[in-house]
């Protein structure tokens, strides 16, 4: 394969995960779109391969977005070219994936102007009906005191909440009152709502599926998992602290996602890692995006640390291989140092000023 040039009519780039053609597993890779290609590149250490390692043309690509097949991977979409040959893609948040579609989808259209895009949804899905749904109004009738979804009271594992509901009411709610045709299309309403901080995971089930979130705004559909709507949070008892340590640390507010680049402690080695930004309580956590598992891989408590920008001249103290600069590193309360790379400038300038908020 030819070296590509890096800046040639490139009009979006990103990591993605992707999944194999031969061996059906999920890897990052770095996607360039051109005007009538998609390129991906693999990552080594810290550094983009300069070699492409495939190409997805682009005329007469049909978008199936989202993709909801994956039970694990909500944030996928499909491409499939004029050969019939299948790419699943996966993003780090809707947003970033519906820009995809939308990128992918007007190189499309310039290629084939006589033909309109079909962005064909999967069965059940709502295509990018989202766009068109005004989630503060969805909140305003969850709200309504005649109408609205009912507030009670659950106990789990020994501690009583007040004021909330199950993840199938809401679910039963949203198809009741027809603002989604089926159940799959109701649960994607209502990950967007909990995307948007209008509803909030609260026990051990529910928080610890939002482990999902970070792979796709994980929301159940069971009688088990409960919610509440985030202004109205009372809970009463407590739950061991060995027990609830990951839930409290995963029931805080998502405020940002996205796939940085991160060093092994032991292993001086780089891997892309998706991390997800939580307020109240401040965490970091991180999770390996080839694996569909809800655990993380560590989280790094925020409370007191410190966090900086490193030097792109050189290569700073404690950081090791070949790296292509936009490091930035943090610093625990316990003095544990984490070395980590965004892919752009601005990306890293927005990871510090989002962690310093919440430190």
């Amino acid at each position: 394969m030819g070296t590509e040039s890096e800046n040639n009519g490139v009009l979006k780039e990103g990591f993605l995960v992707k999944r194999g053609h031969v061996v059906q597993n999920w890897k990052v890779r770095w996607f360039v779109l051109k005007s009538d290609r998609l390129l991906y590149y693999k990552y080594e250490g810290g550094q983009r391969d300069s070699c492409h390692r495939g190409t997805i043309p682009q005329r007469d690509c049909k978008i199936t977005c989202p993709y909801l097949e994956y039970e694990n991977r909500p944030l996928v979409m499909k491409l499939q070219t004029s050969t019939s040959e299948e790419h699943f893609l996966e993003a780090c948040t809707r947003e970033e994936r519906d820009e995809w579609a939308a990128a992918i989808g007007a190189v499309v259209q310039n290629l084939n102007p006589r033909d309109a895009l079909t962005t064909s949804p999967s069965k059940g899905s709502t295509s990018l009906q989202l766009h068109n749904v005004n989630l503060s109004q969805v909140v305003d009738s969850m709200y309504d005191v005649h109408n609205g979804i009912r507030l009670c009271s659950h106990v789990e594992q020994g501690s009583s909440y007040t004021n909330c509901f199950s993840g199938s009411a809401v679910v039963d709610w949203l198809v009741f009152n027809k603002l989604a045709l089926t159940r799959v299309e109701a649960v994607t309403l209502a990950s967007a709502l909990l995307d948007e901080a209008s509803l909030r995971p609260i026990g051990i089930r529910s928080a610890d599926a939002l482990c999902n979130a970070a792979l796709g705004e994980q929301f159940l559909d069971d009688s088990t998992a409960l919610y509440c709507f985030s202004q109205n949070f009372h809970k009463r008892g407590s739950v061991k602290a060995e027990k609830s340590r990951s839930a409290v640390e995963l029931s805080g507010k998502v405020v940002k996602r996205g796939y940085l680049l991160k060093q092994g402690h032991r292993v001086k080695n780089w891997k892309v890692r998706l991390f997800v930004l939580r307020a109240e309580p401040g965490f970091l956590h991180y999770y390996d995006p080839s694996k569909d598992d809800i655990t993380p891989v560590g989280s790094i408590s925020l409370r007191c640390c410190l966090v900086s920008a490193l030097d792109d001249n050189g290569i700073p103290s404690g950081v090791k291989g070949k790296i292509q600069g936009n490091l930035f590193k943090i610093i625990t309360q316990t003095d544990t140092h984490y070395y980590i790379q965004a892919p752009t400038h601005e990306e890293r300038i927005d990871w510090i000023q989002a962690i310093r908020k919440l430190t």
